[in-house]
């Protein structure tokens, strides 16, 4: 009788076993899957890993199917997938879970996404009869509002007799509520009536028509072949090179030299991306030179098109490169040579729940390592782990200090707003000399990029009588504002609250928004410039991968002159006509209760100034502060990377943090706060036993209860070269132990390791 461990794509530790019957013994082997039964009735798709004859003790079942002729998933993928459970000891079942597109793990397989399209009638595509149909809506307002704004963003607005100039010729139903935020109600009247028609549309097929053409690739300049010759030098003498180049240096042209080169040596390339909104600019750069040889994989595709990659991946003609954020790791390579993580400073890299919670980084030099193959980090602000692995001789260094044409870093003036504030000299959230900066670059037929790392109208609402802030009765946080939904949301869970008319607690009127978000800069700038075409990027506005697209697009082609943003904004995007980048509140980052937050604030600062000026002249930066005499603010100014890093490593070493030491966070979690308090103390004196003052707190962590669930936090600081595989066994015998104790039965453990 033969016997197969597998994994379930389930939260348990360790392989499940399984008798293979008679008729499936030929078939089953490591990395095929295979159905079988848990319980009394559930069924899973369960990963193979090994047969064998070994009969287990307990009591077994036996495996019902075989869905693959073939493994598809290598055993290389698995040696990832087990390093990434220990490592950070996550489940191998979640590891499972999280790799393999959703299509692979259920017994329907997957079937093709279609999405509800908009489009507009024949009968109304005439400057005519456009006014007449807009005539008939003159008494539904919102259907009209919802009507324009479709005419606007695709064109049909722009008509000049019967001929539209620049029309789009579908609009998706998602895009359209997403931008109006009007009810699915407001868009059936308008189909019901004719005004609108709907169909539904497959989407996201892969594209294979497309040729390489080999000829679009650039000359490199001296500055950028002595960064190229580094790089193959630094390959030479290490596996993991640090490219170290300032904004708008022209590290994505060395990325498609050394791309060519792998491929000139039949090997393949994996180039990771921390944004999916990133991954649109460089798409459509790397399709002009690579074709259909390359290939798109991250979260915004649908399901069926990440299976079709997967199985491409396990073809006789695989992708030669694959573009992707942190998931295309976990992709199966045949003959992996180079892997290319650009912007590898991002936190985007470290995936946070559910788990596992990995970072795509590390993930990614370890895989390369398994292929023999080497890694590139590319980046203009380099962390502070990727650094010191430079400085202590880990990492080989290639720097490209020049900006591409020798354009001039942008200037960046620092605005003293507290002073502002005090002479009343400011306009909202702008200070007089942003104002006047941003007007001057609209008048040139120039743009501007807005930066402020807060979405929502307002971070908080309260009553200027008693004090009252509405909080989230399932999170330990206050509710953000929406003006465009007139509701109250919790960026945690979701919870939404309608903005109330009237104080609950003293029954005053006098409610206002504090702070100010994306959403509220987008009305200021609105009421400030009339005559400006505004965009915003944040969560709210690129639900969809088409929204992602659109908004970059249009920025691009000039459609829009000023974009507001969130951090997405800082990530890379490489805009023409930008000459103008306002940082409107640097203290928001400044002054988080964290480690990193001057690293953080730090590379969003000098990156976000890295948009201004990429073209032609140099750019301008207004980067509005409380705090102007901060070290870090002149740092920034100054683009000096080497003093910041020089006072980084000091606080650091000072303080025993990351790169000094290793963090691991235990977290714990339970609907009764009581309980939570008594397990998170108990798991802290059981841990002292073992690793003394390497033990830090319990303690609440900043946000203390997310969807009704109380938190502890537990610090472990462990210093370089203790042996972190006997820590985490310690730490899940701790947990063991721990709960055999019946009233932790529904508590939750977990740990992060290196945390962001």
């Amino acid at each position: 009788m033969y016997f197969v461990d597998v994994i379930l794509p389930v939260p348990l530790e360790g392989l499940f076993t399984y008798g293979v019957p008679e008729q499936w013994v030929g078939r089953v082997a490591m990395g095929v899957r295979v159905l079988v039964p848990l319980g009394k009735s559930k069924h899973y798709i369960a990963m193979a890993v090994k047969v064998h004859r070994e009969e287990p003790e307990m009591k077994w079942k036996s495996i019902e199917q075989v869905l693959d002729d073939k493994p598809v998933v290598s055993e290389r993928q698995m040696r990832l997938w087990q390093w990434i459970s220990d490592y950070y000891m996550s489940p191998i079942g979640d590891v499972f879970k999280a790799a393999m597109p959703g299509g692979m793990k259920t017994e329907e397989g997957y079937r093709p996404r279609t999405e509800t399209f908009l489009d507009l009638p024949v009968k109304w595509q005439s400057e005519q009869n456009l006014h007449l149909a807009l005539d008939m809506m003159r008494r539904a307002e919102k259907q009209r509002r919802v009507f324009e704004a479709f005419l606007e963003m695709t064109g049909w607005d722009k008509m000049q007799g019967d001929v539209p100039q620049g029309v789009i010729t579908e609009l998706s139903r998602d895009e359209l509520m997403n931008a109006t935020h009007c009810t699915a109600a407001t868009l059936k009247s308008l189909t019901d009536k004719g005004f609108l028609v709907k169909y539904e549309r497959e989407v996201g097929r892969l594209n294979h028509q497309t040729q390489p053409d080999y000829t679009r690739i650039r000359k490199l300049n001296a500055a950028q072949q002595d960064a190229y010759n580094d790089i193959l030098m630094g390959f030479l003498k290490k596996n993991v090179v640090l490219l170290h180049g300032v904004t708008s240096s022209g590290k994505t042209e060395l990325y498609i030299h050394l791309i060519k080169r792998a491929i000139d040596r039949h090997e393949q390339v994996l180039y990771l991306m921390p944004e999916i909104a990133l991954t649109v600019q460089m798409q459509q750069r790397l399709q002009r030179v690579f074709g259909s040889r390359l290939g798109i994989y991250h979260s915004k595709y649908s399901d069926a098109e990440r299976v079709e990659i997967w199985q491409k991946q396990l073809s006789e003609t695989p992708y030669d490169v694959v573009l992707g954020a942190r998931s295309a790791v976990f992709l199966p390579f045949q003959r992996l040579g180079l892997v290319i993580v650009d912007e590898e400073h991002e936190t985007s890299f470290k995936q946070q729940d559910p788990a596992p919670r990995y970072h795509a980084r590390s993930a990614a030099i370890v895989l390369a390592a398994m292929y023999g193959a080497k890694t590139l980090l590319g980046t203009a602000t380099p962390s502070a782990e990727s650094y010191h692995n430079v400085i202590t001789g880990k990492y080989a260094l290639a720097t490209l200090s020049t900006r591409y044409k020798d354009i001039a870093m942008p200037e960046i003036r620092v605005v003293d707003t507290k002073d502002l504030h005090r002479r009343k000299m400011m306009r909202g959230a702008f200070s007089p000399q942003l104002l006047a900066a941003m007007r001057s670059a609209l008048d040139n037929g120039e743009q501007v990029i807005l930066f402020q790392n807060r979405r929502g109208f307002a971070p908080m609402v309260e009553c200027r009588v008693c004090g009252w802030v509405p909080k989230c009765r399932n999170c330990d946080v206050s509710l953000t504002l929406h003006k465009n939904t007139s509701q109250l949301t919790c960026h945690y869970c979701g919870f939404t609250y309608g903005v109330p008319e009237r104080c609950p607690n003293c029954d005053s009127n006098d409610l206002r928004g504090r702070g100010f978000g994306t959403e509220k800069v987008e009305d200021m700038i609105m009421e400030l410039f009339t005559d400006a075409r505004v965009a915003r990027m944040d969560l709210d506005t690129t639900r969809t991968r088409s929204a992602y697209e659109r908004i970059i697009a249009d920025f691009s082609a000039g459609t829009t002159n000023i974009l507001i943003g969130t951090q997405m904004v800082t990530k890379g995007l490489d805009f023409d006509r930008v000459s103008v980048v306002g940082i409107l509140n640097a203290d928001s980052m400044l002054n988080f209760p964290d480690f990193r937050a001057y690293e953080h604030a730090f590379m969003m600062m000098s990156q976000v100034s890295g948009r201004a000026g990429r073209r032609g002249r140099q750019g301008l930066v207004i980067l509005q502060t409380k705090n102007k005499d901060l070290p870090i603010v002149r740092q920034v100014v100054e683009n000096d990377f080497v003093s910041y890093f020089k006072d980084l490593e000091q606080e650091r070493r000072d303080f025993r943090y990351p790169p000094f030491t290793h963090l691991i966070y235990v977290y714990m979690k339970h609907r009764d706060e009581r309980l939570t308090e008594s397990a998170a103390m108990e798991m802290g004196a059981r841990l002292r036993q073992g690793l003394g003052t390497r033990v830090l707190g319990p303690d609440k962590p900043a946000v203390a209860k997310v969807k009704t669930m109380n938190i502890r936090k537990i610090v472990l600081k462990l210093e370089i070269g203790i042996d972190l595989a006997q820590v985490r066994r310690y730490l899940r015998q701790t947990e063991r132990e721990m709960m055999r104790n019946k009233q932790y039965n529904s508590l939750q453990v977990y740990f992060d390791i290196d945390p962001l």
